[in-house]
């Protein structure tokens, strides 16, 4: 049997043999006191890349996210976010069950903020409704397709979140895809947001592992919170040397991916079993089957062929790139979408 091509997700890599050798020679400590050199040096890293005070290595880009929230926001408060967010929708039910704050859904196109969209859903004060305290984006925006923020963009939701007193978090999952596909500068976010999620697990295809980003007295807060999650790791410098492994050799070549991306978009537009295709920015393919298809059919026809992917709603199907996909794999999968009957 011909091994399996799985665009699934990018969460799906294994380590390269560079990585692996890089994790077994790190140097470790207990990390909850602070003793884990190889930790403490990727949580340097990152903040200095980013134009952040501080950073905290945690298991995943979920628990950056909930521990920033719940920094960031008080019981009876509410965050704005788009409705595709992945801190509300993919995150179980975190924000009610960690922060106990209600969430303001808005409707960006392909999920992008804008101030025009966000700032009459700021809440004014009155004892009816939740105090509005921060603001969430998301970039790349999973459900958009793998959607760009610009700096335009970022820098207008920032100035609204300063006027109005309102903190600002990224869920930054893909960020390192964001930054290759425009070319924007790490350094500048840091002026913009109130934390950042930075995932290493993703395109930068580390096994475990996301840090949250943020001021020094802000991180001291989430490390409290990391604590009571159960999310200190003790020797976790085998985990953070994979990290700063991918930050050193895998950020460049995400290029590759989206380029893949590209010409998989490119063939899905040309079969008669696919309606749309949204324009890849990044990594993420989203398609919609036409109407005699449901999405699941033609998951289970390309997965008869080898080719792994998974549907986001009732018509539309997910592809990711990543380091495991080969150039190879892309000509042969666009084959098989070519000759693929549902």
């Amino acid at each position: 049997m011909e091994p399996k091509i799985d665009f699934r997700s990018d969460t799906v890599t294994k380590p390269t043999a560079g990585m692996l050798d890089a994790m077994m020679s790190a140097k470790v400590g207990d990390d909850v006191y602070g003793e884990d050199e190889t930790v403490n040096e990727l949580e340097r890293k990152l903040a200095g890349m980013f134009g952040m005070e501080a950073g905290l290595f945690c298991p995943s880009g979920t628990m950056t996210n909930q521990i920033a929230i719940k920094c960031f926001t008080q019981p009876l408060d509410e965050l704005i976010c788009d409705q595709t967010a992945h801190v509300y929708r993919y995150e179980g039910g975190g924000i009610a069950y960690n922060s106990m704050a209600s969430v303001r859904l808005l409707y960006g196109e392909r999920g992008i903020l804008t101030p025009e969209l966000i700032e009459p859903e700021i809440n004014e004060e009155n004892i009816h409704y939740p105090k509005t305290s921060l603001v969430v984006l998301e970039n790349t925006v999973n459900k958009g397709g793998g959607k760009c923020y610009t700096l335009a963009q970022i820098e207008a939701v920032h100035n609204l979140c300063n006027i109005k007193g309102l903190k600002l978090h990224l869920d930054g999952a893909r960020l390192f895809n964001a930054l290759v596909a425009t070319g924007d500068k790490a350094s500048v976010y840091g002026h913009f947001f109130d934390g950042i999620s930075i995932c290493l697990s993703k395109g930068l295809g580390a096994p475990v592992g996301s840090v949250l980003l943020g001021s020094s007295a802000m991180i001291g807060q989430a490390k409290r919170i990391r604590k009571a999650l159960g999310g200190g790791m003790r020797q976790a410098g085998f985990l953070a040397a994979a990290g700063i492994y991918a930050l050193d050799h895998h950020v460049a070549r995400l290029a590759e991916d989206h380029l893949h991306a590209k010409a998989l978009a490119a063939a899905l537009a040309q079969t008669n079993y696919v309606a749309t295709v949204m324009s890849p920015e990044t990594n993420i393919v989203l398609f919609d089957v036409v109407n005699r298809y449901k999405a699941e059919e033609v998951v289970r026809a390309l997965g008869k062929k080898g080719i792994l992917c998974n549907t986001t709603s009732a018509k539309t199907i997910r592809l990711v790139t990543h380091l495991d996909v080969t150039p190879a794999m892309i000509d042969q999968t666009i084959e098989v979408i070519g000759k693929l009957e549902v």
